[in-house]
């Protein structure tokens, strides 16, 4: 992992955690969750942004021996924040960070996003850098846009569990989505929306999905 100096919580955003092969053929850039409104920092005692520290850790590993490599980042502040005009607060934070892979790598990129992080991977997917997205339990409401995934690929996955975002919301999002993209769901069973239960099951799905949409061609 690189030796990161980082900025204080709320100043920027950053990446957190990086892993990088010497034979690199793409990076997953992994997106965390949040809150609708808030502007309070993202700490170190942010819950959603240690769930993602871990999947990356775990993606790290079972990736990496592929010409994976994978990066974290912490946005500036934990809420989605959108209304009136407003730019959603972490869609910025996830520009700078596909365009920072972009000018240091110059490699496809695999976005996963886990909830509010799966809505900011959906918004930024148009960046040319991104290959696809990988969604785990996202946050996709009904009037939400397909049009950044054009010529893209989605693999989204959600359990019937979740009382924090909706399966049902997610399978009509991906329906929308294949008008567009090479889009599917998969149906994750009885498990709710923090990763926490069936952690092999979910950490299984998402390296299939990011194997699958770095070393297959689309």
């Amino acid at each position: 992992m690189a030796d990161l100096h980082l900025p204080e919580p709320g100043t920027a955003p950053a990446f957190t955690d990086v892993w990088l092969p010497d034979d690199l053929r793409a990076v997953v850039l992994v997106l965390h969750g949040g809150a609708e409104r808030t502007d309070r920092p993202v700490d170190g005692r942010s819950l959603s942004w240690r769930r993602a520290r871990a999947l990356g850790r775990t993606l790290a590993r079972r990736v990496g021996a592929d010409g994976i490599g994978v990066a974290v980042l912490r946005y500036r502040v934990k809420g989605w924040n959108a209304g009136a005009g407003a730019l959603p607060s972490p869609v910025p934070d996830a520009r700078w960070a596909l365009d920072e892979l972009a000018q240091e790598h110059d490699v496809p990129v695999v976005i996963v996003g886990h909830s509010m992080g799966a809505r900011t991977a959906v918004a930024v997917a148009d960046h040319p850098a991104v290959q696809g997205v990988v969604a785990l339990a996202p946050w996709l409401p009904a009037d939400e846009p397909v049009d950044p995934l054009t010529g893209k690929r989605l693999r989204a996955a959600h359990g019937r569990r979740d009382r924090i975002t909706s399966a049902r919301a997610t399978r009509r999002f991906v329906e929308r989505a294949a008008t567009v993209a090479d889009a599917d769901f998969t149906d994750m069973g009885m498990v709710g929306h923090y990763l926490l239960t069936q952690v092999p099951l979910w950490n299984a799905f998402t390296v299939a999905s990011v194997r699958e949409l770095v070393l297959t061609d689309a």
